[in-house]
C-alpha cells in the first residue's frame, strides 16, 4: 500500500502520513535506516527507544545505532507504519502494527534522525532540540517556526 497524501503541519508537531507503508529494507553502519516503500527512509543516529507498546507501558529496549546495538528492531523487517509523528521539539515517534513503538529523542550536539521522502521532503532533529522541515516546492520551516523560501 502507498500513500500520495503530503505530510500535514500542526502547531507542535507534523503529521507524516506514512500510514500503511512496510518496512521494505533495514540497514546499519553507524546509523540505523529503515528504508519503506514509496521512496520513505527513516535514518536514526542517535539512541532510540523500541518498546512492544505504549511508552507508557513499557520502557523498552535502546537502540544505539553508533555501537551496531540495533538487532532488536530486525522484527520490524515488512512491519507496516500505524502512525510517524515529527515533534517541532526534536523527537520522533513511528507506530507499527502489532503496536511496536519506536521513539528517538533528540541529541545537545548532532542531528538525531532524519526522514526524506518523495517530491523532496526531508525532516531532520536538529542538534539541541528543534525540527527543520524541507518539501518539494523548496520551502523550509526553519527552528522558529517561520516559512521561508530555499
Amino acid at each position: 500500500m502507498t500513500t500520495e497524501v503530503e505530510p500535514v503541519e500542526h502547531e507542535d508537531r507534523w503529521i507524516l502520513n506514512l500510514r500503511g507503508l512496510t518496512v521494505a529494507r533495514i540497514s546499519v553502519d553507524f546509523r540505523l535506516t529503515l528504508a519503506l516503500d514509496a521512496g520513505w527512509e527513516v535514518v536514526l543516529e542517535a539512541p532510540a527507544r523500541l518498546s512492544p507498546g505504549s511508552v507508557r507501558t513499557s520502557p523498552g529496549l535502546l537502540l544505539t545505532p553508533e555501537s551496531q546495538d540495533v538487532a532488536a528492531v530486525l522484527p520490524l523487517f515488512g512491519a507496516m507504519v500505524l502512525s510517524s509523528v515529527a515533534f517541532k521539539s526534536g523527537a520522533l515517534r513511528l507506530v507499527f502494527d502489532g503496536g511496536t513503538h519506536l521513539t528517538c529523542s533528540t541529541d545537545t550536539s548532532f542531528e538525531a534522525w532524519q526522514i526524506t521522502g518523495p517530491r523532496g521532503w526531508r525532516f531532520v532533529s536538529l542538534p539541541g532540540g528543534d525540527l527543520a522541515v524541507w518539501s518539494g516546492s523548496g520551502a523550509s520551516e526553519n527552528p522558529q517556526g517561520r516559512s521561508a523560501k530555499q
